[in-house]
C-alpha cells in the first residue's frame, strides 16, 4: 500500500484504521483531576480471548500501530499477553502509562515486545505534579529512574505526554525534556469531556492563547529535535481513532463520548463507518510520524 492509499482503501472508500488508541482498561491507580478518560460509563471489560480477537481483527483490517491506553493499562491482568500477541502479528506497539507498575517481572515481560513507552509527565516540579493528582511528590523522580532503566534497551523509544492546565501553565519543561531526550513530546491543552471530567476540570481550563504561549516558550527545543508536538482542543476533538474496553470505537466530537457497536459484533469496517473518524484532522495534528521500530520502516 502506498503511503496515502490507506485513507480510502477500506470498503466503500473508508479509511484503514491505521493507528488505534485502545483504552482497554478503564480503571486507574492515580486521580488526575483533569482526566478525560475516566470511563465512569463502562462497567466491564473484554476477556483475554476477546481482546486477542480484537487485535487479530484490527491487524486483518490493516492497522499498523496499536497504543495500549487506560485508565492505566498496566492494571489489566493480561496486558503482557496482549502486547506479546500484538507484536507477534506485526503491530508497532506503544504503551501509555503512568509508570507506577512498570517494574519487576511485568516490566521484563513487556519490554521485549514494546516499540514505544509513553510516560505521562505533566510538570518539572514534583509539587505541581502532586497538585494535579499525578501521584505524590516522589512520582517525578520515579519516572526519571524508570526511563533511565528502560533506556538500557536500545530498541525502545520514549514519548512524553504533557497535559497543560491552569496549574502547570507557567512551568518550564525545557531542562527535563533535555534530560529525557524523548523521540516525541506531545503537549495537550486540557480538554473538557462531558461524562468524564465535568465537575472537576473547570478550574483547570485554559484558553487557546494561553496554551499557545506555553508551547511558544518551549519552541527553542525544536532546534534540538525535542520540540513539542502541540494539540489544542480542536486537534483533540474527533481526530483520534479510539477503541474502548468493550471493543467499541468512540468519538468526542459532540463534547462527550459517543460509542459505536463493538467491532466483535459488527466487524471492523462497520465500526469505522459508525465512528466517522476525522482523518483530515488526524493528518493535521501530525498523527502520522516515524513510528516503526526499524528506522526508515515506518511512516514519516
Amino acid at each position: 500500500m502506498r503511503p496515502d492509499d490507506w485513507m480510502t482503501a477500506g470498503p466503500g472508500g473508508l479509511p484503514v484504521p491505521i493507528n488505534v488508541s485502545w483504552h482497554l482498561w478503564p480503571d486507574c491507580n492515580l486521580k488526575c483531576t483533569y482526566c478525560y478518560a475516566t470511563f465512569r460509563d463502562i462497567p466491564t471489560t473484554l476477556s483475554e480471548s476477546q481482546a486477542i480477537d480484537v487485535l487479530d481483527r484490527l491487524r486483518a483490517a490493516g492497522t499498523e500501530k496499536v497504543t495500549f491506553v487506560g485508565g492505566e493499562p498496566l492494571l489489566c491482568p493480561h496486558i503482557a499477553a496482549l502486547v506479546q500477541h500484538a507484536k507477534a502479528i506485526g503491530f508497532v506497539t506503544m504503551l501509555v502509562t503512568n509508570g507506577s507498575r512498570l517494574v519487576g517481572a511485568l516490566r521484563d515481560e513487556l519490554v521485549p515486545n514494546l516499540d514505544w513507552v509513553s510516560l505521562s509527565i505533566d510538570a518539572s516540579d514534583p509539587a505541581t505534579m502532586e497538585a494535579m493528582g499525578r501521584g505524590n511528590r516522589k512520582y517525578l523522580d520515579f519516572c526519571l529512574r524508570c526511563w533511565e532503566d528502560l533506556a538500557t534497551h536500545p530498541h525502545l523509544r520514549l514519548k512524553v505526554n504533557t497535559v497543560v492546565t491552569r496549574l502547570n501553565l507557567s512551568d518550564d519543561m525545557r531542562p527535563l525534556i533535555r534530560r529525557l531526550q524523548p523521540k516525541r513530546w506531545k503537549v495537550f491543552q486540557v480538554l473538557p469531556v462531558e461524562g468524564q471530567n465535568d465537575g472537576l476540570v473547570e478550574p483547570l481550563l485554559i484558553t487557546a492563547d494561553e496554551f499557545g504561549q506555553y508551547v511558544a516558550r518551549h519552541r527553542e527545543l525544536d532546534a534540538e529535535g525535542l520540540g513539542p508536538v502541540a494539540e489544542d482542543n480542536r486537534d483533540l476533538t474527533g481526530t483520534y481513532l479510539m477503541l474502548d474496553a468493550l471493543g467499541r470505537f468512540f468519538s468526542n466530537r459532540t463534547g462527550g463520548h459517543v460509542y459505536t457497536d463493538s467491532l466483535l459484533d459488527v466487524g471492523v469496517w462497520e465500526a469505522v463507518r459508525q465512528v466517522n473518524w476525522d482523518v483530515a484532522g488526524f493528518l493535521g495534528r501530525a498523527g502520522l510520524y516515524e513510528w516503526a521500530s526499524t528506522p526508515g520502516d515506518g511512516r514519516g
